[in-house]
């Protein structure tokens, strides 16, 4: 772990580094990269700190027990070792999570759709629910938030609805979010006090990048088309279908 600690301490610095040189702010793209990482790796350094600060005490007491002849210093290291040796292990593990490779999407922004399903009108309801969870959460967090699309469902609540979240490390936050959510109980449009049961979907995307295409328009074919049959000679000239054709990729539009 020690030797973990000083290779990535290491790279670090060459991280420091390379954010301060003019070529590397000049290129926005890969100093957002270096920033990310820098953030990742200073998480990482300030446990790895507190490790080392950890071992270098549990040596030190462990000498003074080995060696030392004054009941009072030994006493202080026996106690120097049961506070330090615990604090030790729990560092340890969360080093060792801070380790593992992370995913790289888990890093970008995202965007969360909310979509009502079985239950009709309380399904609306319901979706209404966890969209005014998740953007209390959201504020809590200080989350940015910008509304995408709404569409109201006819009791309250929405049929669907989506919201683009941007901070620091939106999407890993809330990628688990994903999927059925169901609820069992009485709604507010039931008389009767019966339970009912329904569901909505949520779907969390990460942020797309933006992607430079070169595009020739030498590599295009164009095709049109004109209505066949009656309607006069104006309809039969007017070319009211047009199909692109991209000839090295073969997409069509």
């Amino acid at each position: 772990m020690e030797e973990k600690i000083h290779a990535i301490k290491q790279r670090f610095n060459e991280v420091n580094d390379l954010i301060i040189q003019p070529d590397v702010i000049a290129d926005a793209k890969r100093y957002i990269k270096l920033n990310q990482e820098y953030k990742e790796l200073k998480n990482i350094i300030d446990r790895g700190d507190i490790y080392l600060n950890l071992i270098a005490n549990i040596d030190e007491a462990k000498e003074i027990l080995k060696n030392e002849k004054d009941p009072e210093m030994k006493e202080m290291a026996k106690m120097e070792l049961e506070e330090s040796e615990p604090k030790l292990v729990e560092i340890e593990e969360e080093i060792k999570i801070l380790l593992i490779p992370k995913d790289p999407e888990d890093s970008k922004n995202a965007v969360m759709e909310i979509r009502a399903g079985a239950g009709g009108d309380e399904a609306g309801i319901f979706a209404g629910d966890l969209f005014n969870m998740y953007m209390r959460y959201f504020e809590k967090q200080g989350y940015k938030t910008e509304l995408l699309t709404m569409n109201h469902a006819s009791h309250g609540g929405y049929k669907e609805v989506s919201v683009s979240i941007e901070g620091e490390n939106i999407f890993g936050n809330l990628k688990f979010e994903s999927g059925v959510h169901r609820v069992q109980r009485v709604p507010a449009t039931e008389s009767q006090g019966r339970v009912h049961t329904s569901a909505a979907s949520v779907a969390v995307l990460p942020e797309a990048e933006d992607v430079d295409i070169q595009l020739d328009m030498k590599d295009v074919r164009r095709d049109t088309y004109r209505a066949q049959g009656a309607g006069g000679q104006h309809v039969n000239k007017t070319e009211s279908a047009v199909r692109l054709t991209h000839i090295p990729t073969n997409t069509v539009v």
